[in-house]
């Protein structure tokens, strides 16, 4: 399996079915860790118009404590997208191991969540902004991780 994103407790429906879709597209599975932010169903997904629904390969985890057991069995790595990250996402090497987490649109991440990462990455922007959209800053990552894995290789 390759290069999987994991979204933590989301807040946002339509991100998440953004995200959704993304993974969809890209033959890439999608965790999401609960509590959602939004009634999170797939008919509740549907409703929104998420089309890609059924294509979309996603694990949903009753909280973060179980989505790190199953990480830890499955001996995934955890790569943080974060703001208050020092290293940009375009200065690292990913693997077919990596679970790329994104965090709340409101908040982020808890610090424990930070620190169980094995390392965290930003997108590089200008300094007078705050911030992408989650799920194009996923789509960023997940994009490089991908050509950097040869995931889009499958898709031709």
């Amino acid at each position: 399996m390759p290069v999987e994103l994991a979204l933590y407790q989301p807040d946002i429906a339509q991100n998440t079915g953004a995200m959704l879709r993304l993974g969809a597209c890209l033959g890439v599975r999608v965790h999401i860790i609960h509590p959602t932010g939004f009634s999170f169903s797939r008919q509740a997904m549907r409703r929104g118009g998420l089309d890609y629904l059924d294509h979309a390969d996603f694990l949903e985890h009753a909280s973060y404590a179980d989505f790190a057991l199953w990480r830890h069995a499955s001996r995934k790595r955890l790569v943080l997208l974060s703001t208050r990250a020092a290293t940009s996402a375009y200065e690292v090497g990913y693997g077919d191991t990596d679970v790329i987490m994104v965090g709340r649109e409101s908040a982020g991440v808890p610090d424990a969540i930070r620190d169980a990462a094995e390392f965290a990455v930003r997108i590089p922007m200008r300094q007078d902004m705050r911030s992408l959209n989650v799920a194009m800053t996923a789509s960023l990552v997940l994009g490089e991780a991908l050509r950097q894995t040869g995931g889009f290789a499958a898709l031709r």
